[in-house]
């Protein structure tokens, strides 16, 4: 988030009243100024429903996993659409980054399945039943 926020910063920061206006901040900057609050380019701020956890270590991994995916996918979307250096350096070190945690997710639930007794982990929940 604090990359995000200092490349934000560093594009707004001498923006004048009527550029504000023109790049379609005005709405934002009456209630930001130029500050970050953070959203969905939507313009749906984030909050912490945006977390899920259901205590089940199997169902628990899959999401982290689709969190990493999601976040890459954002990524790459800002680098699809930006052309600056200063903003696509940092952007595309998040992006390698949210790979790396895929992967190591991807590893953790593949040990947690491997020591799992039944082999059938999706037939019940490890972390409740002993069946």
């Amino acid at each position: 988030m604090e990359m995000i926020c200092t490349i934000v910063h560093q594009l707004t920061r001498n923006l004048s009243p009527e550029e504000i206006a023109a790049s379609g901040l005005d709405k934002y900057y009456v209630d930001h100024t130029l500050g970050i609050w953070p959203q969905a380019a939507g313009g749906i701020p984030f909050n912490a429903c945006e977390f899920q956890s259901k205590g089940d270590v199997i169902t628990d991994l899959v999401e982290d996993l689709a969190a990493e995916q999601k976040a890459r996918t954002t990524y790459d979307n800002i680098l699809r659409l930006v052309k600056d250096p200063e903003v696509c350096d940092p952007i595309r070190f998040l992006r390698q980054r949210e790979i790396v945690h895929f992967q190591r997710f991807g590893e953790g639930l593949r040990r947690v399945q491997e020591d799992l007794d039944p082999k059938n982990f999706y037939a019940y929940n490890p972390g409740f039943d002993c069946n």
